[in-house]
């Protein structure tokens, strides 16, 4: 059967958001706030019509994670940013493996990510509330697979309780979209073998966005 790489590219492009989000979180202290929200909100539709209905049914939702995956597709480096982004998105990817072989911390995970949407009704989703509430599912549920993501970052940023919060939060956004990758046929032998076939379709997609604001 033929992989759909629109969507393969769609969902990879998720997870490289979430990371490049979790990368300037924790050196900055902050990131883009429509972006991020793009992110968590991928979280709560566990029953989308579309892959790209889990990031808001807009392609330009997923601009900054398209752009990052390219440079990740196009970095030989070795350490520095290049390879933090890079070892993130693995990351991701690879706890997203374990979770996928274990049906009992699908089921909870499914359970506690259904919750989030009662919370909803009474806080706003970036509220620390809500932020506490996604970390301490990363914390409860996806942690305990290992092997864990080693953040780095500025010492005094990731110091901070409500930061570590919208980390993990982030990190939890982007295990779902590495489920949602896996889903539409995503794996490791296309990293490998079909690097210049995703990197063309996120360059045809970017190429359709009408130009950054």
């Amino acid at each position: 059967m033929a992989k759909n790489y629109y969507d393969i590219t769609l969902a990879m492009a998720g997870i490289c958001q979430s990371a490049h989000l979790v990368q300037q979180l924790a050196h900055q202290g902050h990131c883009d706030g429509e972006i991020m929200q793009v992110s968590l909100r991928s979280l709560l539709d566990l029953n989308p019509s579309s892959t790209l209905a889990v990031y808001g049914s807009d392609e330009a939702n997923l601009r900054f994670g398209l752009e990052t995956l390219l440079a990740i597709l196009n970095t030989s480096s070795r350490q520095g940013v290049g390879a933090e982004l890079t070892r993130y998105t693995l990351s991701l990817m690879v706890l997203e493996r374990k979770l996928h072989g274990n049906k009992q911390a699908m089921d909870e995970l499914a359970r506690r990510i259904s919750q989030l949407d009662r919370q909803l009704a009474h806080y706003d989703l970036e509220s620390d509330t809500l932020l506490s509430a996604m970390a301490a599912i990363y914390v409860d549920v996806i942690s305990p697979l290992g092997p864990r993501i080693q953040v780095t970052g500025s010492p005094a940023v990731l110091q901070n309780a409500q930061l570590q919060s919208k980390v993990r939060a982030t990190l939890l956004a982007g295990i779902r979209s590495a489920v949602l990758w896996h889903q539409v046929g995503g794996g490791r032998l296309q990293l490998m073998f079909s690097r210049n076939r995703i990197a063309s379709e996120a360059k045809r997609i970017l190429a359709n966005l009408s130009p950054a604001a």
